[in-house]
């Protein structure tokens, strides 16, 4: 019998421009947005991502920036109310969009979608998602356009579902294939929140693979959050296991009660009950409360 191993719990240049007047009208005044695209030459593939971030200001300072990786099936548009929200605080956010498990995969045949659905949740995609932040993160704080308007000292991982668990690998998840340790770890990263993360499937021994995880760690999930993707199904018993083994001196929980799965980016929203262990706040405030601590952001300076 072979035991199944899934990662998954599952030079470029940028194209960027603000966005047309239609679409940065529904913005909250004092924000822009600039849609970028980039092709990894490296791995021949395309890298897309959202940048969200106050208008420049004379005297603003560097912007911590916030890196948000989605889940299977999602953009870098269906987590734009995060975004507008963080910036809102005066954070950047850089939303990602992952080409080899995004919204293509709910297109086709309907009769295939479970077939699709699976492949994006292979171990070469859970792969090039890391693949995918790393080079996001290169190309934003090595280009002269972002100098002196976002912190590369100040960088903290956001990841929902899929994402989460992109971002525990990003953030030095313990996997070895063939007797090595894969070395996936983005030194970048200086906290992550972990959303609705799924278990390292396959993977028996869960404090082996998140115990070294050392930065801060914030868990959002909901009592109902059941992962129902077929051959990755997983109760919110497993994100509650992943909280207790995950290292790092400084971590929390966030459960919302009665709410909805979290397999939705619109599922866990400010307003709805919550039961928690640490924090009783809804998610942006819990985020950005926690992110400051570690990167001691300042909130943006006033309109003159």
């Amino acid at each position: 019998m072979i035991r199944r191993r899934h990662l998954l719990g599952g030079a470029g240049l940028a194209a960027t421009g603000l966005l047309g007047v239609g679409c940065a009208s529904a913005l909250p005044e004092g924000l822009e947005v600039h849609e970028l695209s980039w092709l990894d030459v490296q791995r021949d593939r395309p890298v897309l991502a959202r940048l969200t971030l106050p208008a420049e200001r004379s005297g603003s300072t560097p912007r911590p920036l916030v890196v948000i990786s989605p889940g299977i099936g999602s953009n870098r548009f269906g987590y734009s109310y995060l975004a507008g929200g963080l910036a809102q605080r005066g954070w950047a956010c850089l939303n990602l969009e992952h080409v080899g498990s995004n919204r293509q995969v709910w297109w086709g045949n309907p009769w295939s979608l479970v077939d699709r659905l699976q492949h994006a949740a292979r171990e070469e995609e859970a792969l090039a998602r890391v693949l995918d932040l790393r080079f996001a993160l290169d190309q934003v704080l090595g280009a002269s356009a972002w100098r002196g308007r976002v912190d590369a000292e100040r960088v903290v991982g956001a990841g929902h579902s899929y994402g989460a668990n992109t971002l525990m690998l990003a953030a030095g998840a313990g996997v070895r294939r063939q007797g090595q340790a894969l070395n996936l770890r983005e030194p970048r990263l200086k906290a992550v929140v972990l959303m609705s993360a799924p278990p390292f499937y396959g993977e028996a021994d869960v404090p082996a693979v998140v115990g070294g995880i050392s930065v801060p760690n914030l868990h959002i999930t909901t009592t109902e959050d059941v992962i129902k993707i077929p051959g990755y199904l997983s109760p919110v018993e497993d994100r509650l296991t992943l909280y207790q083994h995950m290292g790092g001196a400084r971590k929390g929980l966030l459960v919302f009660k009665g709410a909805p799965t979290a397999s939705s980016p619109t599922a866990v929203r400010p307003g709805a009950s919550a039961t928690t262990h640490r924090s009783r706040r809804p998610p942006r405030r819990s985020a950005t409360c926690g992110w400051r601590r570690h990167c001691r952001a300042r909130p943006p300076a006033p309109p003159p």
